[in-house]
């Protein structure tokens, strides 16, 4: 039997199946315990109308008729009852076949082993019989001393099959509402059992988002040393990505100068270009290089970022007349300060040196995400050429120093923060490029 994926479901499904076994077990059991109480009942009774039957037999074996004519012990044997005499000296009876057809008695019922003490030893051995019209009977044997015959007393087994029919109803229906109890119970012990892990997982979620720093590990028993361990890995990462964040810094700072010093020292010469397009080539791949090792809990203020940006895009191309201009809301995105800054500026760029005269960055919410746009009132990109337009190396205009890496770096940075980088047609004829980049619940920092 394949067993369910969920533990809730698991559980329920044991805890439903030891219901429908242990009621089941339950009823058999209590209604075996009734049916002995109840014929225990019985017997007591037939014990009393078997000794007067046995008194009617004198010590010699023959029967008192004088004292078996008498109205009281009709009366007090029960016209509900069928009985029998059998002696040497006569047989008789009302209703019961010949009693040597009936198997050797057993232990007889009394003190020692049967229905309530007091009653004195010898009161007789159970029996059960079909009589001639197939009525079932249940009743006493016992055989008188030193041979002188048997004694016997039956009354219809219904005497006891009706009062166990009588308590099998309530009892079903006690067992039933049982059953119910045990189910909300199980629902509610499932509900309550399980909330620490919902718990424990919203944290762990809270986490990876960066809205929370660590877990409680105030737990359960069973789930704190769970909460520790993931701690610790939780600081191992952190310690493993500034390691790695400082490796690649220091990477950039060891090529960042030798390549500059020989671009420096190349000059005017036609080789520069390649010297330059190697120091696009290093800072692409040094940003693909980050992708294994990105913060995801990090949340990064967006306005302030953004107009830092904007300033200095605008301060650089102030002898153009180029209008740069923001409208971006109050929120934070799960996106590093670096990598926002990388990104963000990129786009603001490269829409600036395309411009003619103005460049438009605009940001807005969609239900988890923020859609950073930034359009200009340049020349644009044709339809049939956007899709290449983030390739490596891809330069769609010659024109101007760029490298053909910006987009490319924008599009790999966004992929790995979980959004997408989009390429249109903004109003006027530019180009506009909108970014999705997660929004996070924490306040954030700014990213300049």
């Amino acid at each position: 039997m394949r067993l369910p994926r969920s533990i809730h479901a698991r559980m329920l499904a044991l805890s439903v199946a030891t219901t429908l076994v242990a009621l089941p077990v339950a009823g058999v059991a209590i209604g075996g315990v009734l049916d002995h109480f109840v014929t225990r009942n019985i017997d007591a009774r037939l014990g009393d109308r078997l000794r007067l039957l046995r008194a009617v037999v004198r010590p010699d074996g023959t029967i008192d008729r004088e004292l078996l004519d008498r109205s009281e012990l009709a009366t007090a044997i029960g016209t509900d009852a069928v009985w029998r005499i059998d002696t040497p000296g006569g047989t008789v009876g009302a209703g019961m076949p010949p009693l040597a057809m009936l198997r050797a008695p057993g232990p007889p019922v009394g003190p020692e082993r049967g229905p309530p003490a007091g009653r004195g030893p010898g009161v007789g051995a159970p029996f059960d019989l079909t009589l001639p019209d197939a009525t079932r009977v249940h009743g006493l044997v016992l055989d008188l001393p030193e041979g002188n015959g048997r004694v016997a007393v039956a009354v219809p087994r219904r005497e006891i099959e009706q009062p166990l029919r009588g308590a099998m109803l309530p009892l079903l229906l006690t067992l039933a509402i049982v059953a119910l109890v045990l189910a909300v119970a199980t629902l509610v012990q499932l509900r309550l059992g399980l909330r620490p892990l919902r718990v424990l997982r919203d944290r762990v979620a809270a986490v990876r988002a960066g809205a929370a720093a660590d877990l409680p590990e105030d737990q359960p028993d069973e789930l704190r040393p769970l909460a520790v361990e993931l701690n610790a890995l939780v600081r191992d990462n952190a310690t493993a990505l500034a390691t790695a964040r400082g490796s690649a810094a220091n990477l950039a700072h060891a090529l960042k100068t030798p390549v500059a010093t020989l671009a420096i020292e190349l000059g005017d010469d036609p080789r520069a270009m390649q010297v330059a397009r190697i120091d696009a080539t290093i800072r692409h791949h040094l940003t693909r290089a980050r992708g294994g090792m990105i913060d995801r809990r990090a949340a990064t203020a967006l306005k302030p970022a953004v107009e830092g940006l904007v300033a200095v895009v605008a301060a650089l191309h102030r002898d153009r007349g180029l209008i740069v201009r923001a409208a971006v809301p109050e929120l934070s995105v799960a996106v590093d300060a670096a990598d926002l800054d990388e990104l963000a500026g990129n786009l603001i760029d490269n829409a600036a040196r395309h411009a003619r005269s103005a460049v438009d960055v605009i940001a807005v919410r969609e239900g988890g995400f923020a859609l950073l746009r930034v359009s200009d009132d340049g020349p644009g990109i044709p339809a049939a050429d956007r899709a290449r337009a983030t390739d490596p190396g891809v330069r769609l205009d010659e024109r101007g120093d760029g490298h053909g890496f910006g987009l490319t770096i924008v599009r790999d940075l966004v992929a790995l923060y979980g959004g997408r980088l989009e390429l249109g047609e903004a109003d006027g004829g530019g180009l506009v490029a909108t970014v999705t980049l997660p929004v996070t619940t924490g306040s954030g920092t700014a990213g300049y």
